[in-house]
């Protein structure tokens, strides 16, 4: 509680507008992930760790539903890097669906140019390599 006397509070991994959503969230039960594409994707992940961190779990409920509707050609490989650092299985399975199955749109969005994570281009190598051997077999 060292908080309460201090004149200036650091919360890591987030950023001003993601925690005035989180405050704003436990204030009034409304989540606020922005208007933006892109932006509601980026927010809701922040926002689901901080709702793990502060154990608010229905706030997590909520962010993980918001991603998971959130896949799409231009967030696919964003988010399945996200899904992989966070150990999310759930999220990391739809993505890496969704990549198989909509894999030009993701190619023509660019996704496959945003993948950084070795580990995660190695698994959708590996994807690719099941699927051309189920048309072979």
């Amino acid at each position: 509680m060292k908080e309460r006397d201090a004149a200036e509070i650091t919360v890591p991994k987030t950023d001003l507008a993601s925690f005035t959503a989180f405050i704003d969230y436990l204030c009034t039960d409304q989540l606020d992930l922005g208007e933006e594409e892109g932006e509601q994707a980026r927010r809701a992940l922040v926002l689901r760790q901080l709702a793990q961190m502060y154990q608010v779990s229905r706030l997590e409920l909520l962010c993980s539903q918001a991603l998971q509707e959130s896949v799409g050609p231009a967030s696919a490989v964003p988010l399945l890097e996200a899904a992989h650092t966070m150990g999310d299985g759930r999220l990391l399975a739809q993505c890496r669906r969704y990549v198989a199955d909509h894999a030009a749109e993701v190619r023509a969005s660019g996704g496959v140019e945003q993948l950084r994570d070795l580990g995660v281009a190695k698994g959708l190598l590996g994807d690719a390599l099941d699927q051309v051997a189920e048309l072979k077999g």
